[in-house]
C-alpha cells in the first residue's frame, strides 16, 4: 500500500525538492521567501514567490504541490515564477505534511488523510498571511495543484469562499461538496491517466472518483451556466461554458493524456485565472 501510495500522483520528486528551502529570507521580499505559521496545531510552512514590480494588490495564485511533492519542488517544475513576472502576480507554494494534502475523501491522502490534518484551515491561514504583508486583492485569489494538489483545489472550492477560480490538473473531487461556493473552474486532464482515471472509477489509490465530466457538469450546475462550447485542437479538447456573474467552467480534455502537468497548463490557467476575478 505504501509503494502504490507513493506512485499516486506521481510528481517526479526532484532531488532538490527534497529540502524545504529554509536558507531563503523569511521577509516578504521581491523574489522566493519561506514562511511558517501555526495551523491545526502543527508548524506548517508556504514559499512565497513575490516579483518585481508587483501591484500594491495583486493577485494571487496557491499552486498546491502532488503526493511525494513539495513546495519547492512544484515552485521549480511547473513554470508559475516566470509567469508571475510577466503577469505581475504572487504565487504561493504551500508545503503537505508528509508531502500529501488531507482532501476529505475516501481512502485519500496519506498521513493527512489518516490524522485528519486540516489543510483548508492551513491554507486559508496562508492566504491571510501573505494578504496582511503584502497586499492581495481579494477578487483575484486562485487555486491549482497538480493532482492530489488538484483535488484540495475542489476541496477549497467546496469549503471556503476566498478562492475566485481553481485550475485543478489531473485531479478529481472528492470531496462531498454539500454547499459549495460559486467558483470558476478549469479542469485540465488526460483520458489516459491511470492514477487519477479521467472517466472515474478506481485508479491506483483513489477509490471510486467521478468521471471528470461529472464534476465538470456539476459545477456548470452550481455556477449557473449556459451549454457548453467545444473546441478541438490536435488531442485537446476544450469544453468552455459562459456563466453567472462572470464566471466559467471548462473541461480541458487531452487525448492519450497521461497523469502530468501538460507544457501549456500553467499559461492557459493563468489566462483563464485572470479572465475569472469576482
Amino acid at each position: 500500500m505504501i509503494g502504490r501510495l507513493a506512485t499516486l500522483f506521481g510528481v517526479l520528486l526532484l532531488v532538490a525538492g527534497c529540502s524545504s528551502g529554509s536558507a531563503l529570507p523569511s521577509g516578504f521580499v521581491t523574489g522566493t521567501s519561506v514562511h511558517h505559521i501555526n495551523a491545526g496545531g502543527h508548524d506548517r510552512s508556504y514559499r512565497l514567490y513575490k516579483p518585481a514590480g508587483v501591484p500594491a494588490s495583486a493577485p494571487l495564485v496557491v499552486m498546491l504541490h502532488g503526493f511525494s511533492g513539495s513546495a519547492r519542488q512544484a515552485e521549480r517544475a511547473y513554470g508559475w515564477d516566470g509567469v508571475a513576472d510577466s503577469g505581475k502576480f504572487v504565487v504561493a507554494y504551500p508545503d503537505g505534511l508528509s508531502r500529501a494534502w488531507n482532501v476529505d475523501g475516501e481512502g485519500c491522502c496519506g498521513r493527512p488523510g489518516r490524522e485528519g490534518v486540516d489543510d483548508v484551515a492551513f491554507i486559508t491561514a496562508a492566504v491571510g498571511d501573505i494578504a496582511k504583508n503584502v497586499g492581495i486583492d481579494p477578487a483575484k485569489v486562485y487555486a491549482t495543484g497538480m493532482s492530489n494538489g488538484g483535488i484540495m483545489s475542489y476541496t477549497l472550492a467546496c469549503t471556503t469562499d476566498i478562492f475566485s477560480a481553481i485550475g485543478p490538473v489531473a485531479g478529481i473531487q472528492l470531496n462531498p461538496c454539500r454547499s459549495p461556493h460559486p467558483t470558476s473552474v478549469m479542469h485540465i486532464h488526460g483520458t489516459a491517466d491511470r492514477l487519477v482515471p479521467y472517466g472515474g472509477g478506481q485508479g491506483f489509490s483513489v477509490i471510486n472518483g467521478p468521471p471528470a465530466s461529472d464534476v465538470d457538469a456539476f459545477w456548470r450546475s452550481v455556477d449557473q451556466c449556459g451549454a457548453p462550447a467545444v473546441v478541438i485542437n490536435g488531442p485537446v479538447s476544450t469544453s468552455t461554458a459562459g456563466c453567472a456573474d462572470n464566471r466559467g467552467v471548462v473541461l480541458v480534455t487531452i487525448d492519450q493524456g497521461g497523469h502530468d502537468w501538460p507544457p501549456f497548463a500553467t499559461q492557459m490557467l493563468w489566462a483563464f485565472f485572470a479572465a475569472h476575478s469576482r
